[in-house]
């Protein structure tokens, strides 16, 4: 980096020249909504500039072609700071390892360095590492695979002979019925010895078929008792393995204290027991904000202002664009920072403010059984935890004493048409509908990009990420089917103006298969969470189209985007 900066302290201190005129920040970054401070924009773009020219940190970002080594972006982190004698600078870290080390002179380091040598974690690791090879090793035993495929076969040839014996047995009894119906009046005494011959036949059928299931079950248990010698072997080393990584990981959860501005220390266990899983989420305290505030109280300096930018190729299942800047995630570092921020006047929470507040919900249709809203951008269709005022709250407050009965919502960033029903029989007949797929749904959106297909189908299943609700992941494993149709309506300079056709109704499907690298690689304007902030989110739902509940006539309703 190119100011004066002090490597011993990691921190870097900014030239006069660079911040005159700026005034300070009266109150921290609320990590999780914010847009960067002034300071915070100048430092991270100094951070970035070290790490577009350096060469030291041996690790492959996939800016540039290289095809030796897997492309991995990185996460990185600046935090504004001010120490005793009132200099200004900051501290760069970034989140999880680089280049598999924690050891970075240009950056802070980690809460609790796991990888020191002669650790107790890789020493500990050491061992799971050699249990585990112990369970490849019996796995893959020949005697224990040829034991396993004498089994199967064993097996196979005991269902087909004890088959085979079962069909005698059943034509058998067939023979004894039919001697039976052809037996022609006899004494009692002649009919009784008949009988008892028939019983007795039955009966060594029966004792045949127990000595053949004998033969098998003893042939198949010396296999299985064999077998099983491996196997107990195996689930024991499982079992060792299981609980020495439990135990680990609670002696790691133990060594991770954070401290606040008070001197406060809290374990990662600590912090997380009071949370819904009770326990820390994989990877909790080696986010870049837990160790960049760890450094600066433990060296007295003063947090000023933060933010968190992407460096590199966006993951797989995440949209992540180079060089832009995110809030901390919620589920690892929000219990974290609320101990670390105790006692630190933060900007104001603006997820708290509702900026659908005054703006107008245009009723398109109504009747007896149902009606339709143009919803403005900004306004929630339900009331959510902070926010009561929405599409719901409002139509309860004018149908007079109905109740009104979401059939489907559109996120609170986007307008356009929504159907709510009046009466139950409304509210099942139309959201039948829904669930069956015959409503026809087009929306309108502005892309960030100018994009080369007319049409494109996107198939990207998806799933919520635990840890950063409200965003999603592409998921090919877990995740939920997701399918649009998307078709060009009007290419701009750097924009593409777009219908989107939704084939399924997954939670911000239209803006992750916009963002996504593999879906259009596109997000939409004003996307603050997949894209970059605007004046508001460009996507507007346009058409809808569905079977009224009662007159059975094809509904069509269309309302023009503002954009």
């Amino acid at each position: 980096m190119n100011p004066v900066s002090t490597r011993d302290t990691c921190i870097t201190y900014f030239h006069d020249s660079d911040i005159s005129g700026i005034a300070l920040p009266t109150r921290f970054t609320f990590p999780f909504y914010y847009q960067p401070h002034p300071l915070s924009v100048i430092a991270a773009a100094q951070l970035q500039q070290y790490l577009h020219t350096q060469t030291d940190l041996d690790h492959h970002f996939g800016l540039e072609e290289n095809l030796n080594e897997p492309a991995i972006g990185k996460m990185f982190g600046v935090l504004v700071v001010q120490d005793s004698a009132g200099r200004l600078g900051y501290l760069s870290a970034f989140s999880g390892k680089l280049a598999g080390t924690n050891d970075h002179p240009e950056f802070v380091p980690p809460v609790f360095d796991m990888l020191t040598e002669d650790s107790f974690f890789l020493k500990e690791q050491l061992i799971i590492n050699s249990v585990n090879e112990q369970v490849d090793a019996i796995a893959s035993d020949t005697n224990y695979l040829e034991l396993k495929l004498r089994l199967e076969q064993l097996s196979a040839e005991a269902q087909k002979e004890i088959a085979a014996f079962k069909a005698e047995l059943k034509a058998n009894k067939a023979d004894r019925k039919s001697l039976r119906e052809k037996q022609i009046s006899q004494s009692n005494e002649e009919q009784a010895t008949f009988e008892a011959l028939m019983i007795r036949h039955s009966l060594h059928d029966k004792h045949r078929l127990n000595l053949l299931i004998k033969k098998w079950d003893e042939l198949l248990l010396d296999v299985k008792l064999d077998i099983a010698r491996y196997e107990g072997r195996i689930e024991a080393l499982k079992t060792e393995r299981k609980e020495r990584s439990a135990a680990l990981q609670q002696q790691l959860f133990e060594q991770y204290v954070f401290l606040n501005q008070y001197g406060n220390e809290k374990s990662l266990q600590d912090i997380f027991s009071d949370t819904y899983f009770g326990k820390p989420p994989a990877g909790a305290g080696e986010c870049a904000a837990p160790k960049l505030l760890q450094y600066a109280f433990l060296h007295g300096y003063k947090p000023l202002a933060m933010a968190e930018f992407w460096w590199g190729v966006s993951p797989l299942s995440e949209i992540r664009k180079h060089q832009q800047f995110y809030p901390a995630c919620t589920g690892k570092c929000k219990p974290i920072l609320e101990h670390m921020l105790e006692g630190i006047p933060l900007d104001e929470n603006l997820l708290l403010h509702n900026p659908g507040a005054g703006k107008k919900l245009d009723i398109v249709y109504e009747d007896d059984n149902f009606i339709v809203v143009n919803k403005p951008a900004e306004l929630l269709s339900v009331p959510g935890i902070q926010i009561q005022d929405s599409v719901y709250s409002r139509l309860k407050a004018s149908l007079a004493g109905i109740e009104p009965l979401i059939i489907h919502r559109l996120d609170m960033a986007t307008s356009g048409l929504l159907v709510v029903a009046k009466t139950k029989a409304a509210h099942q007949h139309i959201q039948r509908q829904f669930l069956k797929r015959t409503v026809v749904k087009r929306y309108t959106a502005l892309l960030s990009k100018v994009i080369a297909e007319e049409e494109i189908e996107i198939n990207l299943p998806l799933r919520g990420d635990p840890d950063n609700r409200p965003r999603q992941l592409v998921c090919f494993e877990h995740g939920k089917k997701a399918t649009t149709l998307c078709q060009v309506v009007q290419r701009n300079e750097t924009t593409t103006k777009v219908h989107f056709w939704p084939h399924t109704g997954r939670t911000h499907q239209l803006r992750m298969h916009a963002a996504h690298e593999q879906g259009l690689n596109a997000p939409i304007v004003g996307d603050e969470l997949y894209g970059t902030p605007a004046e508001r989110l460009y996507l507007h739902a346009s058409y809808l189209e569905f079977e009224h509940p009662v007159t059975k006539e094809i509904l069509r309703f269309e309302v023009a985007e503002d954009f």
